[in-house]
């Protein structure tokens, strides 16, 4: 292949991608980052349209990079970089040479596609990136229709959410709403709500979620905000024996996630 090479920090690009390390910079270009080989080809996979493909010089020296031929690139998308260059616009350490900007796709509710027995996460004002990063690699494992960030704090293009997910990002349809849209969304598609919290809460596992289900979660420090409690149709808990009286949020989705995909069979009991 016949890649440009880009040596200099000046270059509009390499500007570009220090730009893109800002949630301002992602929202003015509409443009996001992703390093690694696996995280890179599950974006493609899902349909994401690349801006440019960056290749660290000494990557390209020491690895067959026959799998830029899989993702069926223009060459004109792909530069290689200097290794001191790359070095200032990666975000990861071990991010294997290379790193993509992408760009941003709709992540509105409309664009969802529900199962016949839909199994949904809603997670209402998740603070921490490492957490939606978390809940979405949850989301992948037991393979839910989708998960709806309600009433965001953080940028879901955020550096730190997409390498925490470690690629599931892509996998896994997230949708972007506040919570009243979210709660007609799920009344029109007549979805039943199951909300975390501690109020007048019965135990997760003595629940049916053999039928169309949102789990709902707030944060860690505020939980729910009372529009979930006042519609959800079951306030539910996980049982605690310690001192606290809750976990990180991305346990109990992973918790409460899997014995929905126990009782439907996805998950052998042994």
């Amino acid at each position: 292949m016949n890649i440009e090479f880009l040596s200099s920090p000046q270059n509009p690009k390499i500007k570009l991608i220090h730009e893109l390390y800002s949630a301002k910079g992602r929202k003015k270009e509409q443009l996001f980052i992703v390093e690694g080989i696996r995280e890179i080809s599950i974006a493609f996979q899902a349909g994401y349209k690349p801006k440019y493909i960056f290749i660290n010089q000494e990557f390209i020296n020491k690895k067959n990079t026959h799998f830029l031929t899989s993702w069926k690139i223009s060459e004109e998308l792909i530069f290689q970089i200097d290794s001191t260059v790359f070095s200032k616009i990666s975000y990861r350490e071990d991010t294997e040479g290379i790193l993509a900007v992408f760009e941003w796709k709709d992540h509105s509710l409309e664009h969802i596609t529900l199962s016949n027995l839909p199994l949904i996460i809603v997670v209402e004002s998740v603070e921490k990136p490492g957490n939606l990063g978390a809940i979405l690699r949850t989301a992948d494992a037991a393979h839910v229709d989708a998960v709806v960030v309600c009433n965001p704090v953080i940028d879901l293009y955020n550096p730190n959410v997409v390498r925490s997910s470690i690629g599931c990002i892509f996998s896994v349809p997230v949708a972007l709403a506040t919570t009243t849209q979210t709660l007609h969304w799920l009344t029109q598609h007549e979805i039943k709500i199951y909300a975390a919290a501690l109020q007048d809460a019965a135990f997760y596992y003595l629940q049916n979620f053999k039928t169309p289900t949102a789990l709902v979660f707030g944060t860690e420090s505020q939980g729910l905000s009372q529009k979930w409690i006042q519609h959800a149709d079951k306030i539910i808990k996980i049982p605690m024996s310690g001192k606290i009286d809750s976990l990180n949020v991305s346990n109990a989705v992973a918790i409460i996630t899997f014995e929905a995909m126990r009782q439907r069979g996805f998950i052998s009991n042994g």
